[in-house]
């Protein structure tokens, strides 16, 4: 009888101590903001997000679903939009089409799949989800799905969303 209470408690102290130490890596794990500048495919987005002043925002609690253009989507608006977006005098304008990429909550591609619907951006205004084949957001298609962040999920996409 001791014995088994002998084994159970060392059982039991192996759990705690494997808890324990898988712990730090839960509150370390990367956010959206992290994933992002790690990627090496978003550098555009990080720029916008940072002259935009929303990196705290995108770091934060959560969750969000991003739709996240690639640096191939940004180069493919017109000559000049990005470096003007960039700049301070257009930052209003930059916030509403970045916003414009989040919903508020984590929303996986398995929940879009088969459905049609229109959804409230951060920014207010709609965007239009057709999961019916692949996932498409408005006009763009999601390249990458369900990358998960400590805070939300990116799903990759081929082209700026515009408000």
């Amino acid at each position: 009888m001791n014995r088994r209470f002998a084994i159970k408690s060392s059982i039991l102290a192996a759990g705690v101590a494997i808890a324990a130490a898988c712990a730090p890596l839960a509150e370390s794990a990367p956010d959206i903001v992290d994933i992002a500048t790690s990627n090496g495919s978003f550098n555009t987005l990080v720029a916008a997000v940072t002259a935009a002043g929303l990196v705290d925002t995108l770091k934060g609690e959560g969750p969000f679903t991003v739709f996240a253009p690639t640096d191939e989507a940004f180069a493919a608006l017109p000559a000049g939009t990005v470096e003007s977006l960039l700049l301070p005098e257009n930052k209003d304008q930059l916030i509403a089409i970045l916003t414009y990429h989040v919903v508020s909550g984590a929303v996986t591609s398995d929940q879009l799949a088969g459905q049609r619907l229109s959804v409230a951006t951060v920014n207010g205004a709609e965007v239009h989800i057709d999961g019916r084949d692949g996932v498409k957001v408005n006009d763009s298609t999601v390249t990458a799905a369900d990358i998960i962040a400590s805070n939300g999920v990116i799903h990759v996409i081929d082209s700026v969303l515009l408000p």
